[in-house]
Parts: structure tokens; sequence; C-alpha cells
């Protein structure tokens, strides 16, 4: 494509995708595990992909990607072997099957910093899938969107890779997530009257530590010891009881009980290794709780940088005196504003002539 910013589109295809925090019961939802509960609450700021479809004219960069974030922008070649800059785009795009007679830009941008340990790359692929979806004959329901994003990581990508980022990403909103044999699961939205809602959002805060999550070395010692142990042990176990235990707490609105089942998790996710607690997650820790803060959950499956979800108690101006202590701690340590997404996956379109634009 010569130069697609300054050609006029035919269509352009939006799609946004909520990233995920608390994903309590976290490493249950594997292949290893077999089985698993995971209770996760979907947030913005989300992932956000744009396609610009032009006329097909023969061009050669028929393709072309622009990686807003890290402020790259190339042409792919699907016909090529191996990928190139960004293979999580690019086997999405390949996985979709995208016609050959269009032409079009896919950019794909979000505030969620990377390596958050927050479930962006999932939102990411299920905003990208959701977007091509529009390219292709038919449609893909959430959960399918959910489960082909899974497919690039995992059968394409050969990455570890569990279930639950992508369904959040895909349902939004809060989840509880049963997997009765890996990878299928169902998802039970839980409603709540709008005042829980808004008070789980008011309490809730995410801090980002200042460096990506690396899982690395100590991930594959305690995947090596989960497998070696089997889905029934006890250090799994102890992670699918906090997603109940989470659910049934934000179903009668006790933060309280939340707050512990939070902090179960953390301990369980300890227990499993110590190096899966950081040093810079165990300040934060610390820090909220001499704040009185209800709960904690080191994001993800923990490890070095990354992200913490904490939950406050009642008083706002107590919260926001915790914030600024975590801040002046450490340079690299910020807030990220959260709000609860009330929908997942989302995708729009018009075409351009409508309005003239």
């Amino acid at each position: 494509m010569n130069n697609p910013g300054r050609r006029r589109p035919l269509r352009i295809i939006n799609s946004v995708a909520p990233i995920r925090i608390c994903d309590n019961g976290g490493w249950t939802d594997t292949w290893f595990a077999g089985h698993g509960k995971v209770f996760n609450i979907g947030v913005y700021p989300y992932a956000e992909v744009q396609i610009e479809v032009f006329p097909y004219e023969g061009e050669d960069n028929r393709i072309v990607i622009n990686a807003e974030n890290y402020g790259e922008r190339y042409a792919l070649h699907p016909e090529r072997t191996g990928w190139d800059r960004h293979p999580l785009l690019e086997a999405a795009i390949e996985c979709m099957g995208v016609p050959d007679d269009m032409a079009f830009q896919v950019t794909i941008f979000s505030d969620a910093p990377a390596g958050a340990s927050t479930g962006t790359s999932a939102a990411v692929t299920v905003a990208l899938i959701g977007a091509l979806d529009r390219l292709t004959p038919g449609h893909l329901t959430p959960h399918e969107v959910a489960a082909t994003a899974h497919s690039v990581e995992t059968d394409m990508l050969h990455l570890q890779s569990g279930i639950q980022d992508q369904l959040c990403s895909a349902y939004g909103g809060i989840n509880y997530i049963e997997m009765f044999q890996f990878p299928h699961a169902s998802v039970s939205q839980i409603q709540v009257p709008n005042a829980i809602w808004w008070e789980l959002e008011r309490r809730l805060v995410l801090i980002y530590l200042g460096k990506s999550h690396s899982s690395s070395q100590v991930h594959e010692k305690v995947i090596r010891q989960l497998e070696d142990a089997g889905p029934d042990c006890l250090q799994l176990n102890d992670l699918r009881v906090t997603a109940e235990r989470s659910r049934d707490a934000v179903y009668a609105g006790d933060f309280v009980a939340l707050g512990e089942a939070m902090v179960a998790n953390t301990e369980a996710q300890g227990r499993l290794h110590p190096d899966l607690i950081g040093p810079e997650a165990r300040r934060v820790i610390e820090i909220a709780r001499a704040h009185n803060a209800l709960g904690w959950k080191v994001n993800g499956a923990g490890g070095e940088g990354g992200s913490v979800t904490l939950l406050c108690g009642s008083l706002s101006y107590t919260k926001r005196a915790m914030m600024r202590e975590i801040e002046q701690e450490n340079p690299l340590f910020r807030s990220i504003p959260i709000y609860l997404s009330r929908y997942g996956l989302r995708v729009w379109e018009r075409a351009l002539e409508e309005n003239g634009e």
C-alpha cells in the first residue's frame, strides 16, 4: 500500500477490548491444571484496534501494521515464512484468513503498559480478531473470538497461556470462569446492583510496578512442579477456592471477604514459588496494609515486574494517601486509572461516504 494514510479508505472498522485485573484462581486455567476456576474483572483502559480498508490495486504492501505504542509501522508479507516484528499481531492476521482482494492498515494502541500482567496482549489479540472478523464471512461469538485468540498464542506461537485473559477481554465485566476440561470453559458474568458495582470500582486501585513482567525461568520451574503434582494437587486447589470465595463476596457486596480472598490468592501464589511475589510487589503490599487496605492481588501469574491490584477500605482520602505514598516510594511505581468495563469486545464500523468524511 503506497502511503495508505494519504488514501481515502472505503471502510473503517473499530474495536476495543478491556484488560483484566484481580485474577483470583489464575494458574488453574492452564493445560497442566486440567480444570480450574477463575474470578477476574475486566477494566478500562482498553486495547484499541482500527482497520482502514482500501481498494486493492495490486501493490506489494497490501497489509500494513501500525503498532502505535512502539512507533513502528511496517508492511506485512503473508507469503513469507516466519514472523517479523510483532508475531502476535501477524499470527492473528494469518489465522483470520483475510481475503486477498482487499488492502488494509491495522493500527493497534493501548494506554495500558506492556507487560503489566493485566492481559494486555490477550486484549489486543481479541480486539484484532474481532475487527478482522468483519472482513470475513459470518461473525464469531465472543466465546469463539476468545478461543481463536488463545489458539493464536498456543497453537501458532507455541506460548504458555491460560484461557482466562482472552475470555475476560471478550466478555468484559466481572467474571466467574469454570474450566471443566482445558481449554473448554463456561463464563458466568456476575451481575450486581449499581451501588455494589460503583463501590467496587471506587475501591480498586491498579499499581504498575514500573517494569514489564518477566515470566522466564521461575514460571517454567513452577509449571514443571505443578505438572508433576497433578491437576488436583493442594497448590492448585488452594487457588481454585479463592475464585469461588471472590464470586460469593461480590454477590454479597462483602468487600472484606473479597479482600481476604485476594490476600489468600496472593499467599497461595507465593507458596508456588517465593519469587512469584517480587520485592517491588511486597513493598506496595506493605504500604497498602499500613493504609488499612482490605486486599491485594499480584496480577497474572506473578514474578518480576507487572502490577498489583489493591482493594481499599471505605474512606477515599485514605485511598488517595496510600496512592501518594506508593508513588513517592519508587519513581517507577504509578497508579493506572481504571474503570470497570460494562462490556467486553465491541466492534463497529461505518462507510465513510455516509457523512462525507
